[in-house]
């Protein structure tokens, strides 16, 4: 189990929200965004977010998330398809609706067809809850063997993840307090 370090919020005043559009939130009811709303106008976001996550963890290097993926694909998918690389990824941006990326590099060498997977993840991960990493990573290791966003593939995220959901509506709630206050250390 990595090692956690303990976080505090950054205090700053957050934007004005009652015109911003909750971005990360879009696809969420009306009542819930308007919640959220309230949260953030009361400076409390991020207090219910530290209270629920008070650590980060420590996998920092490339290396470490490889084997932290690994550990993960060895407990739930031994039988998938194997991965050659995982990266944090500097050039994946949250803002671009990319929270991580799986690729599947295909090359024709002499008569043999051989592919390549590939995980990528936003570096804003390298300092988040594992939770949240766990998530991410639980995300894309599900691409391996479902592509679309279908049952299937969510099935298979809360096999691997029971609290998939869940997490995911936290980490839209950390990105968007990542976006209008600043981070939770």
């Amino acid at each position: 189990m990595p090692r956690s370090k303990r976080r505090t919020e950054i205090p700053r005043s957050p934007a004005s929200t009652a015109t911003t559009p909750l971005k990360y939130l879009g696809g969420y009811p009306a009542d819930l965004q308007q919640q959220v709303q309230q949260l953030i106008q009361q400076e409390k976001l991020g207090a219910m977010l530290l209270k629920r996550y008070p650590q980060i963890h420590d996998i920092r290097t490339d290396r470490a998330l490889y084997d932290y993926t690994l550990g993960l694909k060895a407990e739930f998918m031994r039988k998938s398809q194997p991965l050659s690389k995982v990266v944090y990824d500097d050039k994946i941006s949250v803002t671009r609706d990319a929270l991580g990326l799986h690729t599947q590099i295909s090359r024709v060498q002499g008569a043999k067809l051989k592919s390549k997977n590939e995980i990528r993840i936003d570096s804003v991960f390298r300092q988040t809850p594992i939770e949240f990493l766990r998530m991410i990573v639980v995300h894309e290791l599900a691409h391996l063997k479902e592509k679309d966003h279908n049952k299937a593939f969510y099935q298979l995220c809360q096999h691997m993840e029971p609290d998939y959901h869940q997490l995911e509506f936290d980490l839209r709630l950390y990105l968007t307090h990542l976006d209008l206050v600043g981070k939770l250390c």
